[in-house]
């Protein structure tokens, strides 16, 4: 995956073989997703590289995530659940996803003609970032470590095998990654655990 914001805009994520190709789905929404970075930067959020896509933070927490996908460009949000979502614009990533937490767009007269909507949304959550306000944990969900939650929010296919699976192979997972005291050493093995979530298996089945 890359790690300098700009590859992103100019060469793709690096996670798949179309990385720095034509066919590259950043290259097929490129307009989308200046104009969307823009307004992101607009609303003084600081830019940065994550998960091989452009992440947007502020007060210290993720605030929102690009993603480009070959039917359309995303803005998604993190936290989707303390979002208000006032105009109904907000749609899941897939049947398992817990909340509404993406802005989804198939042109790029959609961003420009939603951008005093977007800007609404990011002040929203912005502003719950500076006042330190979380949602409310699911008493039925097993305790995740952060950066698997947010691998979750920025990765849906990751995300729908997940939540799918069972809540004694979630817990799994929690289990799994809560021995690793650095958050570098949880990262690299939510990525080694990838194939087996995707498989829907728990952490220590073969």
């Amino acid at each position: 995956m890359i790690t300098d914001i700009e590859d992103y805009f100019t060469r793709g994520c690096g996670r798949c073989a179309r990385f720095d190709t034509p066919d590259c789905a950043t290259r097929l929404w490129s307009e989308s997703l200046a104009s969307l970075r823009a307004l992101c930067r607009e609303a003084g959020l600081t830019e940065a590289v994550k998960w091989g896509h452009p992440c947007y933070e502020h007060g210290g927490r993720n605030i929102a995530i690009l993603g480009a996908h070959r039917g359309d460009v995303r803005l998604s949000f993190f936290n989707a659940a303390l979002m208000t979502d006032p105009e109904g614009a907000l749609e899941r990533q897939g049947p398992n996803t817990r909340h509404p937490d993406m802005l989804r767009f198939r042109h790029v007269s959609d961003v420009i003609g939603r951008a005093d909507m977007i800007r609404a949304y990011l002040a929203e959550a912005k502003d719950y970032a500076e006042r330190g306000v979380k949602p409310p944990k699911d008493p039925a969900a097993p305790d995740l470590p952060e950066e698997l939650t947010e691998a979750l929010d920025t990765d849906p296919e990751l995300a729908e095998a997940f939540h799918a699976l069972t809540p004694g192979r979630q817990r799994s997972y929690a289990i799994a990654l809560s021995g690793a005291k650095k958050p570098e050493t949880r990262i690299a093995r939510i990525a080694k655990f990838r194939p087996r979530i995707l498989a829907g298996k728990g952490a220590t089945e073969r």
